[in-house]
C-alpha cells in the first residue's frame, strides 16, 4: 500500500479524542503483523481505547522510538468542503482530519514498514502509537511506564507532530484545570442571604489576569514566542437568569510553562486563590484536566545533530504548542519534533497535508532505518 492509500484508511477512522478508539488500532496492528513486526497492544485505565507498540528489527537493540498519536479532534465546523473522515485529494493537496495532525506521520512510518522489514535492521525502530493526546496528553503515559518491558533503551525519540519536517528541539509545558465554585441561590433583591458564585470566581478570574501579567515580567526563553510562561482562563459559564442569585460557577484555565519550570507548580497561587474561599462558606473543586512538562532538547545533542543530517534542515530551536515529547524525555528518552504538516493547518476545517511532505517523511525514515542497518 502507498503512503496515500495508508493515510485515506487513517483518515476514515473517527477516532475522535475521548472515544474509544478499538478501530484505528486493530487495523495498525493487523498490518503490521502482516508485514512481521512485533506488536502489543495495551488497553488504558478507560478501558475503551489503547495505545499500540510495534517493533521492527531486533528487541534487545537500542535504536530509535517513532512516536505519533491516533486520536483526533473533533470536526464539526460547517466550513468543511468534504466529509473530514473522507481523505480528498485535490491537485498535490490531501485534505482531512488528521492529514496533518498527526496522521500523515503514521502513515509513513507504515508505509516504510514493510521496506524496514526487509533491511535486517541491527537495532530496532519502535512506533509508539498513542491515544489521547488531544485531551493533555492522557494515554502516552501508560505507554512510556511500559516501555522498560517492551525495549531496551532507546536512543531517542522522534515526535512526528506538524513541522515542516523541520527538526524542533523545545516546546512549553502545561497544566490545565477546572474549577468550579458552588455558593447559595436565592432572589436577586436579597444578595445578603446568598453566596454569589459568579462574584466570586470573578475574584478568582481578576487575580489570575493579574498573576499572568506579573509571568509576563519574569525571566524566560528567548527561543519562544512569547519569551515568558504564560495563563489564561479558556472558558467561563455559571447562572440561571438575571433575578436568580448564581449559585453555581465554573471556569477553565491553562498555563503554559517554559521548560525548566513545572506549569502545575505555576498554577498553584491560582489553586490557593479558589481554595480560599472554602472559608467563606463556598464549595470549590479543582479538577486537573490535563499536565504535561516542557521540553529542552540541547542544541549540541546527538539527536539533534542526526535529525539535521536526515532532513537536511536546521533544527528550529523551539515551538510554543505542546507535545508528548517532554514526557519522553521526562522519562529519560532524548526526543525531538519531526513530521510532515503544519501546525497552523491543524484543529480548523479543511486540514492537509502535502503530498511532498508525506515523501520527505517516508525519506527520512528510511534513512534512518538504513543508519541502522549499516
Amino acid at each position: 500500500m502507498t503512503v496515500e492509500d495508508i493515510l485515506a484508511n487513517l483518515v476514515g477512522f473517527q477516532s475522535v479524542v475521548g472515544t474509544p478508539n478499538g478501530e484505528i488500532v486493530e487495523w495498525i496492528h493487523t498490518y503490521c503483523k502482516a508485514h512481521g513486526a512485533e506488536t502489543s497492544v495495551h488497553i488504558g485505565p478507560e478501558g475503551d481505547r489503547a495505545n499500540l507498540f510495534v517493533t521492527i528489527g531486533p528487541r534487545d537493540g537500542h535504536g530509535y522510538i517513532l512516536s505519533g498519536h491516533m486520536d483526533v479532534v473533533p470536526a464539526n465546523e460547517p466550513e468543511w468542503n468534504s466529509d473530514p473522515f473522507t481523505m480528498r485529494r485535490e491537485g498535490e493537496r490531501l485534505y482531512g482530519r488528521g492529514t496533518s495532525d498527526m496522521k500523515g506521520f503514521i502513515a509513513c512510518a507504515l508505509a516504510a514498514l514493510p521496506r524496514l522489514s526487509s533491511m535486517g535492521l541491527k537495532h530496532p525502530i519502535h512506533l509508539a502509537l498513542s491515544y489521547d493526546e488531544e485531551a493533555g496528553a492522557r494515554g502516552v503515559p501508560h505507554l512510556i511506564a511500559e516501555l522498560p518491558k517492551l525495549c531496551e533503551q532507546p536512543r531517542g525519540a522522534i515526535i512526528g507532530e506538524p513541522s515542516g519536517m523541520q527538526a524542533v528541539r523545545a516546546h512549553k509545558g502545561k497544566a490545565a484545570a477546572r474549577i468550579e465554585v458552588i455558593g447559595c441561590p436565592g432572589h436577586s433583591s436579597r444578595p445578603d442571604l446568598g453566596r454569589n458564585a459568579i462574584h466570586a470566581m470573578a475574584e478568582i478570574v481578576t487575580g489570575a489576569v493579574a498573576y499572568d501579567l506579573a509571568l509576563a515580567e519574569t525571566p524566560g526563553d528567548a527561543d519562544f514566542e512569547p519569551s515568558y510562561s504564560t495563563l489564561q482562563i479558556g472558558t467561563i459559564a455559571g447562572g440561571q437568569a438575571v433575578n436568580i442569585i448564581p449559585d453555581r460557577c465554573h471556569a477553565e484555565i491553562e498555563l503554559r510553562a517554559v521548560p525548566g519550570l513545572s506549569p502545575t507548580e505555576l498554577l498553584e497561587p491560582v489553586k490557593a486563590c479558589a481554595l480560599a474561599l472554602r472559608e467563606r462558606g463556598f464549595d470549590v473543586d479543582w479538577q486537573e484536566m490535563s499536565t504535561y512538562p516542557g521540553l529542552s532538547l540541547a542544541k549540541e545533542s546527538d539527536l539533534a545533530a542526526l535529525l539535521a543530517d536526515l532532513t537536511g534542515k536546521e533544527v528550529r530551536a523551539a515551538v510554543s504548542y505542546g507535545t508528548e515529547a517532554g514526557l519522553f524525555q521526562a522519562a529519560g528518552i532524548d526526543a525531538v519534533i519531526c513530521g510532515p504538516g503544519e501546525i497552523d493547518r491543524a484543529h480548523r476545517p479543511n486540514e492537509y497535508v502535502e503530498i511532498a511532505e508525506l515523501a520527505d517523511c517516508q525519506r527520512m525514515i528510511e534513512e534512518l532505518a538504513r543508519r541502522l542497518a549499516a
